[in-house]
């Protein structure tokens, strides 16, 4: 998880709930506390991170210690992820055909552009990268497989929000609500924003909202009968990406490239 994307408060919904585990929910809160890049953390950070307090983060990662969820560094006194992790992690994107898939036609839009491509898909208020492809231009920001992003202010997170239904939609932007309300006025704007953009273009701009040197185009990826949204990018400098770069050569290009991965899982008809 990235350090910057707060972990969503949803207890006091949860303690209604006789079916919900809230120690299960403290563990999985606290694997989910270490970021991209970030090797080692301890109890005290932990703590700050999830909000959970620190003897109970102890029982926690003594715990997770036992299983193998996580290692222990006794020179730092810190934590870092363990093998059970990964493992978990490689059998989830194992069992996740599309990613070999998508794969070639990201690598051939990347090459083609210069930009990083990324498949998305949410993870309650943020969105993680499932796949990356990367073109050789002068990239802002390399983001790697297993990273953690915003929702609320990248062009990958909104397009997903366009995606889902209305009904579920509203509710995660109540959400996003209660987490940050004092910037919600702004975060509001800007998913509205991009609701208006992609009925107008098909695809969703970002030009600098989250990091100012990087501007992209995002849709969503819907699979089946809608059942499931993912959300796929294509981004880079926005010295380079101007806005009509955006909107008349990436953002066609983007929306090739979501038909061609739609047209490839699709059965192949009989008769």
């Amino acid at each position: 998880m990235d350090k910057s994307i707060p972990l969503e408060d949803d207890q006091d919904a949860n303690s209604k709930d006789r079916n919900f585990v809230t120690a299960l929910s403290r563990g999985l809160d606290l694997l989910r506390a270490f970021g991209a890049g970030e090797e080692y953390l301890g109890n005290a950070e932990l703590s700050s991170r999830t909000g959970i307090p620190r003897p109970t983060i102890s029982r926690l990662t003594y715990t997770l210690k036992r299983l193998g969820y996580l290692q222990h560094n006794e020179r730092l006194e810190k934590y870092r992820l363990g093998a059970g992790v990964l493992a978990l992690g490689y059998r989830y994107l194992a069992s996740m055909g599309i990613r070999d898939i998508a794969r070639p036609y990201m690598q051939r839009l990347a090459d083609a552009t210069d930009c990083s491509i990324a498949l998305g898909a949410a993870d309650r208020l943020s969105m993680t990268y499932v796949e990356v492809c990367q073109g050789g231009g002068p990239l802002v920001m390399r983001l790697e497989t297993g990273s953690r992003i915003p929702m609320a202010t990248t062009a990958i997170g909104r397009a997903w929000l366009c995606g889902i239904s209305a009904e579920r939609r509203n509710q995660m932007m109540s959400d996003m609500r209660q987490l940050d309300p004092d910037n919600w006025s702004i975060t509001e704007q800007s998913i509205q924003k991009s609701l208006d953009d992609y009925a107008t273009y098909g695809f969703c701009l970002s030009e600098g909202d989250w990091e100012r040197e990087v501007s992209a185009v995002a849709m969503p990826l819907i699979l089946g009968e809608g059942s499931e949204v993912m959300a796929i990018n294509c981004g880079g400098s926005s010295l380079r990406l101007s806005h009509r770069v955006l909107v008349e050569n990436l953002g066609p290009r983007l929306k090739d490239l979501v038909e061609q991965i739609r047209n490839s899982l699709e059965p192949p008809r009989i008769g």
